[in-house]
């Protein structure tokens, strides 16, 4: 949780300074994002080809929402 003098005295600060917290904190942020992928591991993509039965199930909800708005 982020304290309310935190909050103050990043309101107090010049528009650059807003910026460059932006930045470190967005910079953080992105380091952490590639933390979460290691090298040499394999990881699973999921991909909407060869999904025939999700296909089907979408295709039922649509036809189902077609046809209760034609009642």
């Amino acid at each position: 949780m982020v304290s309310p003098e935190l909050l103050t005295s990043i309101q107090r600060l010049t528009r650059a300074d807003k910026l460059y917290i932006m930045q470190v904190s967005i910079s953080e942020l992105a380091q952490q994002e590639t933390d979460l992928i290691k090298p040499d591991r394999s990881y699973p993509i999921l991909s909407p080809y060869d999904a025939f039965e999700a296909a089907n199930t979408m295709l039922k909800v649509l036809q189902d929402s077609k046809s209760q708005d034609h009642e």
